[in-house]
């Protein structure tokens, strides 16, 4: 049975009637048309599926559609404004920490969200925070110095979101 649901998303207002019970990663991505989210695992282990939820990092693929409900959802579209990248989408880019793609907007929403938790981590803090997401490409180091230059962007004043 589908009840209507209503949330802000990467700024909009959005009311649809769904399957409370659907998986949000599939409302996202199907019904919403917003593909960078992506499912890896559909478990809730690899972080792929990652959107911030209220400025939290969440796992959408074990989020049902219930749990949007008058939440302000951010995907991988959301995170840069104005047509400009997020600092941590350009110290990505910059630092050489995307290869294949697959696990990228996941990790870029678990950076956004980590740097608004703790805004100058240690190099030690940024492997423990971004531990959930997993890449099998790049080996973590660049993510990791990508995720650092990011932080001292953001608190040097870069358009922190």
């Amino acid at each position: 049975m589908k009840r209507k649901i209503s949330f802000l998303l990467n700024g909009s207002p959005v009311a649809m009637e769904v399957d409370p019970s659907r998986r949000a990663v599939d409302v996202l991505r199907e019904d919403l048309g917003l593909t960078g989210t992506k499912e890896g695992c559909g478990s809730g282990e690899c972080g792929a599926c990652s959107i911030l939820v209220d400025d939290v990092v969440k796992l959408s693929c074990i989020m049902t559609a219930a749990q949007l409900e008058g939440r302000k959802i951010v995907t991988i579209e959301g995170v840069g404004q104005d047509g400009e990248l997020h600092p941590v989408q350009r110290s990505f880019v910059e630092r050489g920490a995307i290869q294949c793609g697959f696990c990228t907007p996941g990790m870029v929403i678990a950076a956004v969200g980590f740097l608004k938790e703790n805004p100058d981590p240690t190099r030690e803090e940024i492997r423990a925070g971004m531990s959930g997401n997993i890449c099998r490409c790049t080996g973590y180091e660049k993510i990791i110095d990508a995720v650092e230059d990011a932080a001292a962007k953001i608190r040097g004043g870069g358009s922190g979101g």
